[in-house]
Order: C-alpha cells, then sequence, then structure tokens
C-alpha cells in the first residue's frame, strides 16, 4: 500500500457514472415500474430514494471536478472501453459494478471509484461515497489518499490471453445452467476430470462473493493468490475431488481442457463472455497488471 504521486495541475479525468435503476426502468415503454410503484410493491421500493441519492452524489462530482480545473471526459457507457492511459485519474460514480466495468480499461492509472447511494449499496471497493466527494477527490488529486494494489487474473485460450484485468471472478459452465459441465483440470502434478455445475475461480479481491457463496475462504485483500471452487461437485460413487477447493499460489496455473460443446467463461458478472468448445483449453494465472485502487486499505474487512 502506498501514496500516489500528486497529479497536474489541470489533471485529465475519464469519469464514468452509473444510470441508476430507476432511471432505466423509467424509458422502457411498458407501464411495470409505475404499477408497481402505485401498488406500493415492495420490489420497487428503494428504486427512487436510490436514484436521488445518487443524482445528488453526481453533482457533489461535477462540482468538485470544476472547482479543481479538472480536464474531465465524460466516459457515457458504463460497459464501453476506452483508452485509461490517457488520463490521469479514473473517477467511477455508483458502486462496485460500475468499479468492475471501469476496471477493464484501466492497466496502470489510479482509480477512485465514489460510492453514489450508500444507503442501498455496499460499495466495498469504493474510496469515497455521498457527502465527503470534495474532500476525497482534494486528496486523490494531491497524492494523499492511500494506494492499495489489488491483484488481477489472467484468462488465456489456447494459449491466446484474453483478458488480465479479471478483478473478482470467473465463472465456468455450460450455456445452460441445467447442463453438467464436463471438463479435465489440471494444477501441479494433479490432474482430474471433473463434472459439476462449473466453478468459479478469481483474485483476493472476489473472494467474499461468489467464490465464498460456493464454499471457497475469505482471502486478505493483500493475497496475490488465486481460489479455484468448484459448484455442485457431481460424485455418484462417493468420492472426493482432490481439486474441488484449490488456493493458488502466484505464478502458478489452473489449466482446464473442456470436455463439452457450448461451455461459456463469465468474465466479472454476465456482460463479457468466451466461447469455449470441445478440447479447448483454458489456463487461468495471475495477472502481471494489478488494480490501483485509491481510498481503501489492503487491510479492509468485509463489513467493514
Amino acid at each position: 500500500m502506498s501514496s500516489p504521486s500528486p497529479l497536474p495541475t489541470s489533471p485529465r479525468i475519464a469519469l464514468i457514472v452509473k444510470r441508476s435503476v430507476w432511471d432505466r426502468e423509467m424509458e422502457r415503454k411498458d407501464n411495470l415500474l409505475h404499477d408497481l410503484l402505485e401498488r406500493a410493491d415492495p420490489t420497487v421500493a428503494a428504486f427512487k430514494v436510490a436514484h436521488e441519492e445518487h443524482s445528488e452524489t453526481v453533482g457533489e462530482v461535477k462540482k468538485a471536478l470544476a472547482d479543481h480545473g479538472a480536464q474531465v471526459t465524460r466516459i457515457r457507457r458504463t460497459r464501453e472501453r476506452f483508452d485509461a492511459s490517457n488520463f490521469d485519474l479514473v473517477v467511477t460514480v455508483g458502486g462496485d459494478g460500475t468499479l468492475l466495468h471501469a476496471s477493464h480499461s484501466v492497466a496502470d492509472t489510479p482509480v477512485l471509484a465514489i460510492n453514489s447511494a450508500p444507503t442501498t449499496s455496499v460499495g466495498f471497493f469504493c474510496g469515497a461515497r455521498k457527502g465527503e466527494v470534495g474532500a476525497k477527490l482534494a486528496a486523490a488529486l494531491k497524492g494523499k489518499l492511500r494506494c492499495a494494489a489489488l491483484t488481477r487474473m489472467q484468462v488465456a485460450l489456447n494459449g491466446q490471453i484474453v483478458s488480465s484485468r479479471v478483478l473478482n471472478d470467473a465463472l465456468y459452465c455450460h450455456q445452460s445452467p441445467a447442463v453438467t459441465s464436463r471438463y479435465i483440470v489440471e494444477h501441479g502434478p494433479v490432474r482430474e476430470e471433473h463434472m459439476s455445475s462449473g466453478f468459479w475461480i478469481g483474485p483476493a479481491a472476489g473472494s467474499t462473493a461468489a467464490q465464498r457463496s460456493a464454499g471457497g475462504e475469505v482471502l486478505p485483500l493483500s493475497s496475490q493468490k488465486l481460489q479455484f471452487v468448484v459448484r455442485e461437485p457431481y460424485t455418484p460413487h462417493g468420492e472426493a475431488y482432490r481439486l474441488a477447493h484449490v488456493i493458488v499460489k502466484a505464478g502458478t496455473a489452473v489449466r482446464v481442457r473442456s470436455k463439452s460443446r457450448r461451455m461459456r467463461i463469465y468474465i466479472d458478472g454476465p456482460h463479457e463472455l468466451l466461447r469455449v468448445n470441445l478440447g479447448d483449453v483454458v489456463d487461468f494465472v495471475q495477472s502481471p497488471e494489478p488494480l490501483k485502487l485509491l481510498g481503501i486499505s489492503v487491510r479492509r474487512k468485509w463489513g467493514k
């Protein structure tokens, strides 16, 4: 953990602002949201509150950037890829999901994630939140916000690197959740054939989410290890897979050979996927590109 250097007097800022659920639903042509609101349905009770909180935070961010004379480039779509090397700082406004999408465009540029609706959003990786944007942004521009370097994962398909910026996790499974995933997994000297619902694999930053829910452990944010966790292993004869749960040391890899067609790898959520065919080989290893995240400590604990 360290503090970055101060930014230039007129810093170049890439700004990524999520669209609230309220905004997206209000633009739909059906009247579902209106009908649910009229019935005071609990499924939509928090939408407007979160939207108003988010809008107020966006106003804070714009004012703070203007006060500091920043050259702001608005990235209009949260999942849009951009060249972060053209900027001194990347600022995301939303929650952890907004940060995840933006991080795929970032190699070495520091990122400040702002939790725009802390009443309803966890924002574990957010170094600032509504009400403190001005102070945190000023500290970031002066190089006074601590910087955590978070390990990311690299994925290669048939020897070709397809992503070096997996921050949370990758899900390997069949395109249909009802179909058994069949594959051969190799780690170190162990090679094993699996039938399961697939597996999760990812760095420490994702260990509190799906990896943990599938039976994995929470790794400290400072860890350079990956974690491999099988989902619902199928062992009809009562045998136990040796590679059902593996902590992957830095510099070592997990290799998977597909025994099925129409397999998929979902990277950091549902929007980025790789198609994997029969006989394809996928390698998972620590990425050489950690993410520089401002305002958080690698000693941060889940729930704090």
